[in-house]
């Protein structure tokens, strides 16, 4: 009796225990543009680079969560502010996430999930770019930690403020 009270009790932490899986990851949609190709290379190279990043989340089923990382790299000369190229990357993947709620599951789909997707999205970025003929762009990391940190004090920021207008 004393073996099936252990048995019931290990199972059921098992099945409390966090569990992050990628199930599969894939490109869900890229785009290339040069407009102003060959012109462009007619100048002299001094790009600035403009780059934008956001997530987004899907639950499929319970437990399992679509996050897609989307990267749009867009880069300008400067002297002539001609485009010299945009990049558009939809890095995807599918996740199991079990065992985690509120914030933390926020956390990982937000944070966790995106830092694994990040890598192959940065790849295809500079594969791009390569085969445009541009000169090498290695993508920064990132650091979706203190993001999710950022985005937490945004929202707790604007509950205080919203508290604070209603008081008055």
């Amino acid at each position: 009796m004393a073996d099936e009270n252990t048995q019931a009790a290990n199972n059921e932490e098992q099945a409390v225990q966090p569990t992050l899986q990628i199930q599969r990851i894939y490109v869900k949609d890229v785009s290339f543009e040069a407009p102003n190709l060959p012109t462009i290379f007619q100048q002299e190279w001094k790009p600035n680079l403009k780059f934008d990043l956001n997530t987004e989340t899907v639950e499929l089923a319970e437990g399992l969560y679509e996050v897609c990382l989307n990267l749009t790299v867009e880069t300008t000369l400067e002297e002539s502010e001609e485009v010299a190229f945009i990049c558009e990357v939809k890095q995807a993947g599918v996740f199991t996430v079990l065992g985690l709620e509120g914030v933390q599951l926020a956390h990982c789909l937000t944070a966790q999930c995106p830092n694994m997707l990040f890598p192959y999205a940065r790849e295809l970025i500079a594969s791009l770019v390569n085969r445009g003929t541009f000169p090498a762009l290695n993508l920064s990391p990132v650091n979706f930690d203190a993001l999710f940190m950022q985005q937490l004090q945004a929202q707790q920021d604007a509950v205080e403020q919203s508290a604070e207008t209603q008081t008055h």
